[in-house]
């Protein structure tokens, strides 16, 4: 019956662990840039270090292609860009190690289609 009762606690702390955690996570960034040619509005459901998916939403222009890098201007770092994969009409997502630390980052977007290339610029805040 002891053993019993020390899995049941095992097996409900694990349960709060798990739903604390998941509560304790960074919120969802959103945040738009509109630029002469393209606008475009960012999405990182998970801002935190390490591998995470950038989607591009493009809310003006017609991009043939989209790519994403990362610069912390404070620390001097930056990622090579990544190509996003167009996964529908006008929805580019990204995945990679773009954030290898946590602090203010700046995402630049490289968007090029007919309209011609252009940069567009976002800040994230990276929580870790």
């Amino acid at each position: 019956m002891k053993r019993i009762v020390i899995a049941v606690a095992l097996v409900v702390a694990a349960a709060v662990i798990f739903i604390v955690g998941r509560s304790l996570g960074a919120e969802p960034l959103r945040v738009s840039s509109t630029g002469a040619r393209y606008a475009v509005t960012v999405v990182i459901d998970e801002p935190t270090t390490g591998r995470v998916s950038v989607e591009v939403l493009v809310t003006s222009g017609e991009p043939d292609s989209v790519a994403v890098s990362t610069v912390m201007p404070g620390m001097g770092h930056s990622t090579p860009e990544v190509i996003a994969r167009q996964a529908g009409p006008g929805r580019f997502v990204a995945e990679g190690e773009l954030f290898p630390m946590s602090g203010a980052w700046e995402v630049p977007i490289r968007l090029d289609g007919p309209a011609g290339e252009e940069v567009l610029v976002v800040d994230a805040l990276i929580t870790g």
